[in-house]
């Protein structure tokens, strides 16, 4: 249940199951569980965004490669004031609180998670990397949930994560597909029709 079974979950649970997979096994129960303890996590958003990408940038230091502001900084104690740290710290909340807000839309769910990795495809950040932060998200808000931390809490959270994240790589997968497609030259793209005149 802590923090180091939540850091291999990024690279074996996170992984391994499917979009569909983790979808259909959110129930209705771990549902309401993400809703009600994000009621709690939602009065510290701000903290919890910069502790957890201080720790990611702990436990995963070349996630720094993907934040040129953050690349060159080695004391990870200055990171925690940092402004555009915090900045983006209380954007991947925002993302969370929406897509907990969506959980029971996952259509919805859906087109903004895909919206998002294509937007990460753009700022050059592979799909490699979203997974820690899910791990970190849940080392972050054990304590400040104390003991309304359970195993269930747990599993739903990389339930979500897992979904998420999985959602987010297709998204910048279509995107990347996209992007090679518009850098063909427009004889080799596979959709050009050969009329004849």
């Amino acid at each position: 249940m802590g923090c180091a079974i939540s850091g291999l979950a990024a690279k074996s649970e996170f992984a391994e199951r499917g979009r569909e997979d983790a979808a259909a096994h959110l129930s209705e129960e771990q549902i309401q569980m993400i809703k009600d303890s994000w009621k709690v996590i939602r009065d510290d958003i701000a903290k919890v965004g910069i502790i957890m990408f201080v720790r990611l940038f702990e436990t995963h230091p070349e996630c720094k490669d993907v934040f040129f502001l953050f690349r060159d900084v080695e004391d990870l104690e200055r990171l925690r004031t940092n402004r555009e740290l915090r900045a983006h710290g209380l954007r991947v909340m925002s993302f969370i609180e929406k897509s907990v807000a969506r959980l029971d839309q996952l259509e919805r769910l859906e087109a903004l998670a895909v919206e998002l990795g294509k937007s990460h495809y753009h700022y050059n950040a592979p799909p490699k990397y979203y997974s820690y932060v899910g791990a970190e998200f849940i080392c972050a808000v054990q304590p400040i949930l104390k003991e309304r931390w359970t195993a269930e809490l747990e599993e739903a959270w990389k339930t979500m994560f897992q979904y998420v994240t999985s959602l987010m790589k297709q998204g910048y997968q279509e995107e990347s597909a996209r992007q090679r497609h518009l850098t063909m030259s427009p004889k080799d793209r596979p959709d050009k029709k050969t009329t004849a005149l």
